[in-house]
């Protein structure tokens, strides 16, 4: 991780601008950019560069803190080395912010480090509630914008939060299984991401205990996400958008 990025050619003869391993103005630490893959879909050769781990940071909004007005909600997405991979923002009205709450509808856009945007997760309003089997949450994930790579569906339970990831035909790929209570006191909520069978642990989707104040006054959250190196790079975008859905 620890490279200063080279400047890389482009058709055309275009060069891109070296971006260094170094702070910018704001204190932020951009992960390099990475050379560009056959066969990717542009902006997720970041999910390939020996990339197990995403942290996910929703950052602080003043006025929400103050008036309890829920704004429109932002993140940062940094690897295991605390360099930022991508940037995230929720696009969504004043007023299904504050009348549906976490249940809103929401698109999300989540832009690289050259500010292109590279993913996009579309939740239309669904119910997340037991009683209402034929109406849960799902999750659509673009990548590019305007093609899909795969989707996010709750599956009914009677008490346990659970999830399928699903490719781009909607075909299962990988199960997400989270604990009855999913709200704990100077602990992390672990959310286990398993094989199509269940029978094999193959990640981690954590939200991580922040600190009272933090969890008692703000709704901000950190998550973190684990997943093998290998996973097929889709996937990985898909599984950042399950972290969200979550």
């Amino acid at each position: 991780y620890g490279f200063q990025a080279q400047p890389m050619g482009y058709p055309g003869g275009f060069v891109a601008p070296p971006v260094q391993n170094q702070p910018t103005m704001d204190g932020t630490i951009w992960m390099p950019i990475p050379p560009s893959i056959p066969n990717c879909p542009p902006g997720l050769e970041y999910l390939t560069q020996q990339i197990d781990q995403i942290l996910i940071h929703q950052q602080l909004e003043l006025l929400e803190i103050v008036t309890g007005f829920e704004t429109n909600n932002r993140y940062e997405l940094k690897n295991a080395l605390g360099q930022r991979v991508y940037f995230a923002a929720e696009d969504t009205e004043c007023l299904t912010r504050n009348c549906c709450g976490p249940s809103r509808p929401f698109t999300i856009s989540i832009t690289d480090n050259l500010g292109r945007e590279v993913i996009t997760l579309h939740r239309p309003l669904r119910c997340s509630s037991c009683c209402c089997p034929c109406c849960l949450q799902e999750l659509e994930v673009q990548a590019p914008p305007g093609t899909t790579v795969g989707y996010v569906v709750q599956n009914w339970h009677a008490c346990l939060p659970k999830f399928t990831i699903q490719d781009e035909r909607k075909t299962d790929i990988l199960k997400i299984t989270g604990p009855c209570i999913v709200c704990r006191c100077c602990e992390d909520v672990n959310f286990e991401v398993k094989s199509v069978d269940e029978t094999c642990a193959v990640g981690r989707i954590s939200k991580k205990w922040s600190g009272f104040v933090q969890e008692m006054f703000t709704d901000t959250d950190n998550f973190g996400i684990s997943f093998p190196m290998d996973l097929d790079v889709k996937m990985k975008a898909v599984m950042i958008g399950a972290c969200f859905l979550i």
